[in-house]
Parts: C-alpha cells; structure tokens; sequence
C-alpha cells in the first residue's frame, strides 16, 4: 500500500498544501479514488507522472514515518465525513477508518489497533461507559485515546464516562475545530 498516498502524504510529496491536491484531483488533474469510507486516495506513480509533467521536482525516498490511526465510530454517514474530511486536511499524517456500528467498530479496534477512537456513543448496539472501560483495560488497547461525542449527554453522565476511561467528551453539534485540536494534543503532536 506504500505507493498508494492520502491527500496529505501527495501535498507533502509535491510541497504543495492539502487543497491544492484536492483542487488538481477535483479538475482532473490527478487521478485519484475514494475508499468505501470516502477517503481520497492516490496511486504514487499517477502522482509522479503528473509532476513529471509540471516540472515539479520529485523528492527522494527518505521519510519513514509511523502514521497516528484514528477510528472513528459512527452511524451517521455526514458525521463520520465531516470527522475524516477534517482529518485527513489537517496538518498531521493520520490514517484515518470508519466503522458504523459496533461489531464492526470491535473488529477495527482488534486489527486496524487504533491509536485514538472517536466514539459516538449513543449508537443502537454501543454501550458507551463498556467499551471505554473494555478498552482501557486490555494490555493491547489500554493506551488508546477515546474522545467520546452524543448529543444527549450532560455533564455528570460525561464525567461518568471519562471515570470509565473516555478521555475527552465533547456534544454534538460537533466543534471540527477543536475536535482536530484534541486529537493532536492527545496524540502528542501539539
């Protein structure tokens, strides 16, 4: 999967910004697909072919990094696009997954070892103070951050959850911008 890149991954390749990648992929510039999740994805040699074209320089193989995973767990689709579209914009590298319901979500957490879940909790088969505690107390998964969003909880059922292990719990409607706040303080990126 190393020469297929996110939005991110290409706009560091051709030191260029985020929104220029998806401005050249929207104009048809680049070739690029979408992922079930509505991800942007790039094949790296569609990306070389395109600056060889331009005249951009093509940089040399040197960067290893370790990419932050982030799952975020949600039934409504519009959500879960809003949270990874800002995601995947934002200045960190993050391989970002979806999941809608809670098996699926269960399955993610075991394979995909997420470093950080966003959780909606007041999904139909979550049972949201179980899984906080489910994860911070398995060897495997207890240093996982959990930002925990609903739109029906109050103060005192938050702080009940982040006695349960939720790091963060924030209301719906969603504030993006502090949302891609806690997730990079939470990470260690800022």
């Amino acid at each position: 999967m190393e020469d297929t890149l996110t939005v991110f991954t290409a706009s560091k390749y051709c030191n260029v910004s985020s929104k220029t990648i998806i401005n050249w992929v929207e104009a048809g510039h680049i070739k690029a697909y979408r992922t079930v999740g509505g991800h942007r994805r790039i094949k790296k040699s569609d990306l070389e072919i395109f600056m060889r074209n331009q005249g951009i320089p093509i940089p040399e193989e040197n960067e290893d990094t370790t990419r932050k995973k982030i799952l975020v767990v949600d039934d409504d689709m519009i959500i879960v696009e809003s949270i990874v579209q800002a995601l995947e914009e934002d200045d960190f590298d993050y391989e970002v997954i979806s999941a809608s319901d809670g098996f699926e979500a269960g399955l993610q957490v075991n394979h995909f070892k997420p470093d950080l879940l966003i959780l909606d909790i007041m999904m139909p088969d979550i049972k949201g103070y179980e899984v906080c505690r489910k994860i911070k107390s398995s060897g495997e998964t207890r240093h996982t951050k959990i930002i925990v969003l609903s739109a029906y909880l109050d103060d005192e059922k938050f702080a009940r959850m982040k006695e349960n292990g939720a790091d963060v719990c924030f209301s719906k409607p969603l504030p993006l911008h502090q949302l891609k706040e806690e997730v990079a303080k939470l990470l260690g990126l800022k």
